[in-house]
């Protein structure tokens, strides 16, 4: 069975360094807040190329501090993409604020920024883009938006660890390091990824990387001293000892993920498989492969049967979703996201995916379409 991430493989070459790093922590008995924590935080901060990384929980905890260090409140406004993963918009809605809903470009599936300035009003407070799939939105023109009418974004990188877009000829930047704020998630299948759920927040603003560090301890300032209104959102220091460890690696693992797509994307255009373009001014990171497929169910299952696993991101648009009923979308109201929705297919793609796997599951590609 060729799997749609296999952390197992990974695993096998860090193995030793990784249970040295886990045993190191238990052996100083330092799991709060540790000094792994905060090397991690260094060494992230430096490789996203901003001042000051905030470890947390999530990448769902990260965009709720991001707001909450933002001042965002209910009956507040912020734009997000309607396809992408429940969380960037759960985050919005967990604050009493209300997610408001932008189309996306069909052959990116990214935040579409002709879309998203039509659904600018007087209550918009941020902007969170998504770099979907590990390739960036198109960010110079989110940026020339959201300085002309003056509104903060929060970059949404969960999917995007180490990706980079040319904002101006010759001037490359990460994932991330674009907006006020960048938030990452460190989920086992992220780029990368912890043992465990993990999360970070990114800036340079100087303020904001201080009230991060509050709200995601109680708003502690001193033992049992509370000077703001905080959560416990802190990223274990076993997860930073393991994250340090396979931050090393992330340059190669993404170089190879690169790999595996531009190999896919060759096989696969030679078939006539629809896949999304990946533009000229970005570096994407390959954290999901996805193809769109008519027949996209019938195709899952004649792979499925051949030993390939996939799966579906996503298969119900944000307004469609029972949970985000109250805001009163309904279906055609965002005809791009839904007709992605029902046609999309991601492929296995990880670091350690062989040519030869990539070969047989094009070849499987290829012959189910040859019966249809």
């Amino acid at each position: 069975m060729i799997p749609l991430v296999d952390l197992n493989r990974q695993y096998k070459t860090i193995k030793k360094q990784v249970k040295s790093a886990v045993q190191n922590v238990i052996d100083q008995t330092d799991f709060i807040l540790g000094k792994e924590v905060s090397a991690f935080e260094e060494e992230f901060a430096k490789f996203c190329q901003v001042k000051y990384a905030v470890g947390v929980d999530s990448g769902t905890g990260a965009l709720e501090l991001a707001m909450h260090a933002l001042g965002i409140k209910a009956g507040d406004e912020i734009i997000v993409p309607v396809f992408t993963f429940y969380a960037t918009a759960s985050s919005v809605a967990s604050l009493g604020a209300k997610p408001v809903f932008v189309d996306v470009e069909d052959d990116t599936g990214n935040m579409d920024p002709a879309k998203l300035e039509q659904a600018i009003t007087s209550k918009t407070r941020a902007l969170i883009p998504v770099h979907l799939f590990g390739q960036p939105v198109n960010m110079p023109e989110i940026l020339k938006i959201a300085k002309q009418h003056n509104l903060p974004i929060i970059e949404d990188a969960c999917q995007a660890h180490g990706a980079e877009i040319e904002i101006t000829p010759g001037e490359w930047k990460r994932a991330g390091s674009m907006g006020l704020m960048g938030c990452f998630s460190f989920y086992p299948g992220k780029n990368l990824g912890a043992y465990g759920d993990g999360g970070m927040v990114v800036t340079n603003d100087d303020s904001l990387a201080q009230k991060l560090k509050l709200l995601r301890d109680y708003g502690r300032t001193g033992k049992y001293q509370h000077d703001l209104l905080g959560f416990n959102r802190r990223l274990d220091t076993i997860q930073a000892a393991i994250l340090r460890v396979k931050l090393k690696k992330l340059g190669i693992w993404n170089e190879s993920r690169r790999k595996n797509g531009n190999l896919y994307s060759k096989l696969l255009s030679k078939i006539g498989i629809q896949t999304f373009k990946t533009r000229t001014f970005v570096k994407e990171v390959r954290h999901v492969y996805a193809i769109r497929a008519k027949n996209r169910d019938g195709l899952s299952q004649f792979l499925k049967e051949n030993g390939i696993a996939t799966g579906v991101h996503y298969p119900i648009p944000l307004h469609l979703q029972k949970a985000f009923e109250y805001l009163n979308y309904k279906e055609g109201d965002f005809p791009v996201a839904e007709k992605i929705a029902k046609e999309i297919l991601s492929l296995p793609i990880f670091p350690e995916l062989k040519n030869s796997e990539i070969k047989k599951i094009v070849d499987c590609i290829a012959k189910f379409n040859s019966k249809i």
